[in-house]
C-alpha cells in the first residue's frame, strides 16, 4: 500500500495515477484521499502537464484489431457475471481485466509513457526542490529510438544528465561528448565530456541559452573531445526540451 505521508511515494503515486498505472487497491486509496486533499490534487495537476508534454515522444500507434475485440468481449463478460476463460495450462488470474497486462499488450504507447515517468522521477530523486522554470528532453538514439539519457534544467539553478539505461562501453581511444543547440544557434555548444553510465551536474552559466525546442546531444568523439569544437563523430544519442 503507499504512504501518502512520503513525499517521494506521493509524487511517484501521483504520476502513476495520471498514467493509469496504480494497483486496483492504491488507486481506490489514491482517489479517497484525492477527493479532499488539495496539495495532493496539486501533484496530480503537475504530473498532467509534465506527461501532455512527454506525449509528443510517443509515436502514435494503431492496435491490432484483436485487441479491441478482446476488450469488448472481456468488459462483456464481465458485466455479465461471465468468468472469463483461462488459456489450457494457464493459472486463473482474478485481477480486473483492466490490470491484465496482456490484455494492453499491444498500447506500446503506454510503455513509452510509463519509461519517460520512470526518467523523470529518477531525475527528481536526484536534484533539491525546484522552483523555477523547468525544462526536461529525453535522449534517444537516433536508430533504435532507445532511451539512454535524460537531461532536467531548472533556470537560473542547474543542469542535471542522468543516465537512464545501460548505455554500454565507450570504445578505446574515443570519450562521449556533450552538446546543446538553442533555436536559432548558428552552431552546437560543447558541454564537456561525460562518463558513460554517471550522472552530471552543470552550472547554467555553462549553457548558450535555454528555451523550448532546445537541442542537446551526445556524440563519439577522439579521447580528449572533439578538436575542432563541434561534433565530428556519430550522434549517440539526442532529444530537444520540453516545458514542464
Amino acid at each position: 500500500m503507499i504512504d501518502l505521508h512520503d513525499a517521494d511515494e506521493r509524487a511517484a503515486a501521483a504520476g502513476e495515477y495520471v498514467l493509469g498505472t496504480l494497483a486496483a487497491d492504491d488507486h481506490a486509496a489514491f482517489s479517497a484521499a484525492l477527493a479532499h486533499d488539495a496539495a495532493l490534487q496539486s501533484e496530480v495537476y503537475a504530473w498532467q502537464d509534465r506527461l501532455l508534454g512527454l506525449s509528443a515522444a510517443a509515436a502514435a500507434v494503431t492496435p491490432r484489431p484483436q485487441l479491441w475485440q478482446r476488450i469488448d468481449i472481456a468488459v462483456g463478460a464481465l458485466a455479465a457475471g461471465v468468468p472469463l476463460p483461462v488459456r489450457a495450462g494457464a493459472t486463473a488470474v482474478h485481477a480486473p481485466w483492466w490490470q491484465r497486462l496482456g490484455l494492453w499488450q499491444g498500447v506500446s504507447a503506454l510503455a513509452v509513457a510509463a519509461s519517460l515517468l520512470m526518467a523523470v522521477l529518477l531525475v527528481a530523486r536526484t536534484t533539491p526542490p525546484l522552483v523555477g522554470a523547468r525544462y526536461l528532453a529525453v535522449l534517444q538514439s537516433p536508430d533504435k529510438q532507445a532511451i539512454g539519457w535524460v537531461v532536467e534544467i531548472e533556470a537560473g539553478r542547474a543542469l542535471h544528465l542522468v543516465p537512464v539505461a545501460d548505455t554500454g562501453a565507450v570504445p578505446a581511444g574515443r570519450a562521449l561528448q556533450f552538446w546543446t543547440k538553442p533555436q536559432g544557434a548558428a552552431g552546437p555548444t560543447s558541454l564537456g565530456l561525460v562518463q558513460a553510465g554517471r550522472p552530471l551536474e552543470l552550472a547554467i552559466s555553462r549553457l548558450p541559452d535555454l528555451g523550448a525546442e532546445q537541442l542537446f546531444e551526445i556524440t563519439l568523439e577522439p579521447e580528449g573531445g572533439s578538436p575542432i569544437g563541434r561534433p565530428t563523430g556519430p550522434i549517440l544519442y539526442v532529444g530537444r526540451t520540453v516545458r514542464l
